[in-house]
């Protein structure tokens, strides 16, 4: 039997609203910028090349064969360009608020995407709220880590935020 106009079918899943379907794109697209980020550290993999290859097959976040969601593929692509435009800076400013002894080079390279994705966020991104975008990639941090990385990631990123956020604007030269 098939529902007439105005009727209603029911579900055991509660709706999403527009903003939890962009908020759970984004999220994807989060978690498929750390993963990118890494397999082009590990591959040398051209960015762009990352990006479509992202884009085509892996935008879909799914747990046990079912879709939780679609990543937001514009914000996926600008936070690989703010990487690539902004590495060094993000690099410059990881290694100085870690402790002396442990630059960037010497962390976990799934940590260094992570600072590197959440510091393109900072830095390009101003409308997104700085503590959205420490809560969302230190839940990213969870996904790919059961000990005290995620706790680690969360100290980093808020000093980022301060770093980013709420120094001196940037200059023409950086």
């Amino acid at each position: 039997m098939s529902d007439g106009p105005g009727t209603e079918a029911t579900t055991d899943a509660p709706a999403l609203n527009r903003n939890d379907v962009t908020r759970r794109a984004r999220s994807a697209a989060r978690l498929n910028a750390v993963q990118a980020l890494y397999q082009m550290e590990m591959t040398g993999t051209d960015w762009r090349s990352i990006v479509l290859e992202f884009q085509s097959h892996r935008a879909v976040q799914e747990i046990d064969d079912e879709q939780i969601a679609k990543a937001d593929k514009k914000h996926f692509r600008k936070t690989l360009e703010g990487v690539v435009d902004q590495q060094g800076r993000i690099d410059k400013a990881v290694d100085g608020v870690m402790k002396s002894g442990w630059p960037l080079k010497r962390i976990d390279p799934t940590l260094r995407a992570l600072f590197r994705a959440a510091g393109s966020e900072f830095l390009t991104m101003p409308k997104v709220p700085r503590n959205v975008i420490i809560n969302e990639y230190v839940e990213v941090a969870k996904a790919f880590f059961e000990g005290d990385e995620a706790k680690f990631a969360n100290g980093v990123l808020d000093a980022l935020a301060r770093e980013f956020r709420d120094g001196p604007p940037p200059t023409a030269e950086t």
